[in-house]
């Protein structure tokens, strides 16, 4: 069933290859945009699965420990900071080098 499934989305995908002679198809600005825009979901991605672990090892750490819980969530909010933060500036990134 997945063969079949991906023989159609390859033949479905045919035409969308074809150009016309002695053209490249896609123009500079736009080879940027797509790469800047799959590091983006790259980074993002990342980072949801960073502040994902992160939380989870807070909530293990405050149900050990519950006397901490202060500085177990400052640490956690600092924490959570710094990785929005990579996706912030991956974001400034693409709109600079766009």
């Amino acid at each position: 069933m997945l063969f079949l499934i991906l023989a159609v989305l390859l033949l479905a995908a045919c035409p969308v290859f074809a150009q016309a002679p002695g053209t490249s198809g896609i123009s500079d600005t736009g080879i940027k945009f797509l790469g800047g825009m799959l590091g983006l979901g790259i980074a993002g991605g990342l980072c949801g699965i960073g502040q994902g672990n992160a939380v989870r090892g807070a909530a293990e750490a405050i149900a050990r420990n519950p006397g901490a819980a202060a500085g177990i969530r400052f640490a956690l909010i600092l924490g959570l900071v710094f990785i929005e933060t990579l996706t912030i500036y991956a974001l400034a990134i693409i709109f600079v080098k766009g």
